[in-house]
This record gives structure tokens, sequence and C-alpha cells, in this order.
């Protein structure tokens, strides 16, 4: 495993992220998402978590929103069983609905203190070493937010402060009211990144650069349809059967120019294009660690391999050339007329 630090940050971190979306999946309450059908549970993870603390992997992302607080659960069992905590990087994130009530979703400084004080139960910890917001708050002035996390930082129950999934401007906004007030700031973006989707390369990814801000993008596989498995025709696995998300986002034939692409430079390579799919997203400017998931053990142990796969610029101009403009992706931009009606 390679190791590099969290952006400007003293601590180190593996050059990948075990993202912990796909632990859970039981029953769940009336009010959260259902299960997928895709989803690991408890006793098949173990050996998930056991592959990735073998390879070197120190830094777990998962949020409380993910199966309704069932991947903190798993996750910090395991973590606690199989890890000493003062080694591990854990990450977890706070915005989604966590219950019937208005006030147990958003960014409000109630919703985010007690968000915190459950997410650090379900975890089994007394800290977690990055805390994000998952969205954008329209609602939540970013003052009360940013105060909020701020507190919870002095209070010793975070170490550090990320976001994930929103506009440059949004962020910049709130890193400049951090330093205006001599609040904490953000030290990583969680963002949506991968060969398909690469309009953060035009603000984001260079206002993280410029403001020292860890990138670690999400869905580096384009949830699958990177692998290799998808067909133009439809799905050829049970999560590209069940995950009306991925088909809403990708599966255009632009997309599938890139997928072609991919699978070309992994043949060439003797690599599957999951992992040459990975180390695209390595290799790229501003990338900290890509989050990558699986919900096999051959799957993640194939990823972990990526690391030390090394593409030439021949290679790499080969899987961008394909690449066309996407609309935005992954997080919802609020119309100037919402924008208004909301202040």
């Amino acid at each position: 495993m390679q190791y590099t630090t969290l952006g400007k940050t003293g601590i180190t971190v593996s050059r990948l992220c075990l993202g912990c979306m796909s632990y859970g999946g039981g029953p769940l309450p009336d009010w959260a998402l259902g299960t997928r059908g895709w989803h690991v549970n408890k006793e098949d993870a173990r050996v998930h978590f056991a592959s990735a603390l073998e390879a070197g992997i120190n830094f777990f992302d998962t949020a409380d929103v993910y199966s309704a607080g069932q991947s903190e659960q798993i996750t910090g069992f395991y973590l606690k069983e199989m890890a000493v905590r003062d080694e591990i990087i854990v990450a977890t994130k706070v915005h989604g609905v966590m219950g019937k009530s208005p006030n147990m979703r958003g960014l409000s400084r109630k919703h985010i203190i007690e968000g915190c004080e459950n997410s650090l139960r379900r975890l089994q910890m007394d800290y977690v070493d990055l805390y994000q917001i998952h969205r954008w708050d329209p609602v939540t002035p970013i003052q009360e937010t940013l105060e909020a996390l701020d507190s919870l930082v002095r209070a010793g129950k975070v170490r550090y402060l990320g976001a994930s999934s929103m506009a440059a401007w949004q962020l910049s906004k709130a890193l400049y009211t951090a330093q205006e007030n001599g609040w904490h700031r953000f030290s990583a973006m969680q963002n949506h990144y991968n060969l398909v989707y690469r309009e953060e390369e035009r603000e984001m990814i260079p206002l993280c650069m410029d403001q020292g801000l860890a990138v670690i993008p999400w869905s580096p596989l384009a949830r699958g349809f990177l692998t290799g498995t998808r067909r133009r025709d439809g799905g050829s696995t049970t999560r590209a059967d069940l995950d009306s998300f991925a088909k809403d986002m990708y599966y255009s034939e632009d997309d599938f120019q890139v997928a072609d692409a991919v699978a070309a430079v992994a043949k060439k390579r003797g690599a599957s294009p999951a992992q040459t799919a990975c180390a695209w997203v390595l290799q790229a400017p501003g990338v900290t660690a890509p989050i990558i998931g699986a919900t096999k053990p051959q799957h993640l142990k194939e990823l972990i391999a990526a690391v030390d796969l090394k593409l030439t610029e021949e290679e790499v101009a080969a899987l961008e050339k394909p690449y066309r403009p996407h609309k935005i992706l992954g997080h919802a931009q609020p119309s100037p007329r919402a924008m208004h009606t909301v202040a």
C-alpha cells in the first residue's frame, strides 16, 4: 500500500479509502431508503475489513444515512475488533434523512450535534477523524453549520472536517466564512469523479488544490459502469439491474465509448477494467485517495492491486479522449429563483 497526507493536515492515509456504503441492507425503518438488494450483510462484511486492513488500508468512509445507520454499526464493530483505533482514520457524514421529523435531516446545529453523537454511538468510538457534510443545505445558514462543526472539533469529538458534492462557489464560501470567523476549515472534499464524469476538473479540483484540501472521490468506477460488466442493452449484474441511480447518471453512448476505451487499455496491460479505471483516478492531479467499494471480496482485492498499476501518458490520453461534457451529476444545484425564495 502507498500512503500520503490528507491535504495539508498532518495525518497519513492510504492511497485507497474503503467505502462502507455497501455494508448493511437489513430491515430498515419506514422512513429510510429501502434496501437495493445488493448490500453485504454483517457476517459477509468481515472478510472485506480483514482484507482491507491486511493490505494496509487505514482509511474508512461511511455515513449515518447508509442503511439507516447499519453501515456505521458494521464498520465500527469490525474496526473495533480488528484494528487499533489510533492507527486508523475513520470518516463519516451528516445531512441525510435520519427520521420522520423535519429536524432529523439537514445541517442545522441541532441535527449536526445530535447526528455526531449518534454516529459515535453506532461506531463505538469516542471521536471521528473526519466529519463531513454529505451535501449542501440551502435552508440552514452556512454560518450556523460551520460554527456547529467547529464546536465538535473543539469538544474533541471530531479531529478534522470535510465536505462532499457541492458547487465550487459553495465550498469557497464555506472556506472563507470559516476563516473569517476563526473556525476550523474543511480539510477534504469528497466529490463525484471518474472517467465518465470529469466535470470536477473545471473548478472544484483546482479550488481544492489551491486551498490545500484533500480530494477523495466517490464512485471512481462509476457505480460499476467502468468494470466491463455493463451492456448497452441493459444491466448484467444484480447491482446493475437494481441500481436505478446509476442508470440515471451514466449509460449514454458517450459513456459507453469511455468504457470501451477502458476495456481496450486494460486488455493491452493485462489488467482488469476496474483496475485500469481506478489507476486513472489515482494518477489524476489533486487526488488523495479514491473511495473504493465492493460487494465481493475478490473485487476488493482486485481494486487494491490498482495502486501498483502505473499508466503511461499514452494510456491516460487514450482513456480521456472519448470523454464528452456532462450535466451536473451527484448533487443538486439550486436555481437562482429557489435561492431567492429560501433567502
